[in-house]
């Protein structure tokens, strides 16, 4: 019995833990309603409006989308859909403009030279794990517990990897603690620059939960690990 307890928590810790593009686990209560999302009725916001201006002046294609209630705590208010950044992001769903406007900065302002300063080489591509998602925190100890997470607000952004365009992946998991250091300077010059720009930020050195991936939020914070 002992031998089959030992197996049967290393494969919990493993579909937690394990590295790929996966769903987080939910938390009881935080989750949508099965009849689907309701449309809200509200006038949109003078920030938000704002924002669409931003996006608009910085050449960003764009569809605002309806603000929804999903039910479980999970409300998307002020959110886009992004069309053309002007290179292809992978996996993105809802976000809030705020979000939108500031991972886009970042994408351009750091990402993109940092490729071609660091590692020789073009941007070609962003992939990420998504955006939306009906979710509660994942770690953050007994203080999170039940809380929603920015994910289930639209106002957050999971980044996995960078493309270039000579075809090399850097990817959060594998070059975090890379040998070549040059891969190691890019993503923590990348880390830093988010932490700039973002309300929180957490990366490999947060917990287990991100050794994937960054996480980009305009929640709480600052806060940056």
């Amino acid at each position: 019995m002992r031998i089959l307890s030992v197996l049967l928590s290393a494969l919990l810790l493993t579909a937690c833990f394990g590295g790929g593009e996966r769903e987080p686990p939910k938390r009881p209560g935080i989750r949508p309603d099965p009849r689907g999302p309701v449309t809200l009725n509200l006038p949109t916001s003078r920030e938000t409006q704002l924002c669409y201006a931003d996006l608009s002046r910085e050449g960003v294609r764009f569809s605002p989308l309806p603000d929804r209630d999903y039910g479980g705590g999970c409300q998307v208010i002020g959110a886009v859909q992004l069309i053309d950044v002007g290179l292809p992001v992978s996996g993105l769903k809802a976000m809030r403009c705020p979000l939108a406007r500031s991972f886009i900065a970042w994408v351009r302002n750091a990402a993109v030279p940092s490729a071609r300063e660091i590692l020789n080489g073009e941007l070609v591509r962003v992939e990420t794990f998504g955006t939306y998602s009906c979710r509660g925190i994942i770690g953050g100890g007994s203080r999170a517990a039940g809380r929603v997470s920015e994910h289930g607000l639209g106002n957050a952004v999971d980044v996995a990897a960078f493309i270039l365009r000579d075809g090399r992946r850097i990817s959060i998991e594998q070059g975090w603690n890379s040998d070549d250091e040059k891969v190691r300077d890019f993503l923590r010059i990348l880390h830093r620059s988010a932490c700039r720009r973002f309300a929180t930020v957490l990366g490999p050195d947060y917990n287990a939960a991100h050794d994937n991936h960054f996480h980009l939020d305009m929640g709480r914070g600052p806060f940056c690990r």
